[in-house]
């Protein structure tokens, strides 16, 4: 049995493989007005929420639209996408199988807009498996500030230092040790470096089926 409180869930990236999806449509977003988005400059801004993510891209980019018209043009593009391509990640049936079998509170805290996130439970059948699904537009700052993991304990009625959080970006790391939580990161080597996560956390996973073995 899992000697943690609650687990909090990522969800880009960590619990289904959208950050392929979200690559797709960030680069449709900037080669469209004549940018090149490559893999440094999106490991940037990977785990940030809406209001933090526009304001850099436009800084990286110089782009000259407002951070409004980004915002639903993006969106929108995702809303369409997720329930054709937002596939689960290796391994999530099967932790999340774990987790609903031991019984274990957990929830869903995460850098998209609530319906990205509602777009994703819902396509995927996941709603009650994530009664708690918490968007870091509902709090002060986003990650990698603690905000969004401290409120997501707090809903759940779990001290912080019971809190295990999986997370697939370094930002989302840095937020989780930042709240004093502990932090698994899983690093898809299709979006993210493993070496990003030196220096933050020395907890870093292939895949989902290696936190469950450890979980186990």
């Amino acid at each position: 049995m899992s000697k943690f409180q609650a687990i909090i869930f990522d969800m880009d990236g960590l619990l289904v493989d959208s950050e392929t999806v979200w690559e797709h449509a960030e680069v449709a977003l900037v080669e469209a007005r004549g940018r090149r988005f490559d893999k440094s400059m999106r490991e940037q801004v990977m785990g940030m929420r809406m209001d933090e993510f526009f304001p850099k891209l436009r800084q990286l980019f110089d782009l000259e639209d407002s951070v409004e018209t980004l915002y639903a043009e993006l969106v929108g593009n995702m809303l369409t996408l997720i329930p054709e391509q937002a596939t689960p990640m290796p391994g999530a049936a099967e932790l999340l199988a774990y987790v609903v079998e031991e019984q274990i509170p957990c929830a869903i805290a995460s850098g998209s807009p609530a319906e990205i996130i509602e777009c994703v439970v819902t396509s995927r059948g996941w709603a009650e498996v994530f009664p708690l699904r918490i968007s870091a537009d509902t709090v002060a700052r986003g990650k990698p500030a603690p905000d969004v993991f401290l409120e997501t304990a707090r809903q759940l009625g779990v001290p912080a230092a019971g809190c295990l959080v999986l997370e697939d970006s370094p930002n989302g790391a840095r937020a989780a040790l930042a709240a004093g939580m502990t932090c698994y990161a899983v690093a898809d080597p299709r979006h993210i470096r493993p070496e990003a996560f030196v220096g933050i956390t020395d907890t870093v996973f292939d895949s989902l089926h290696e936190v469950l073995a450890a979980l186990r």
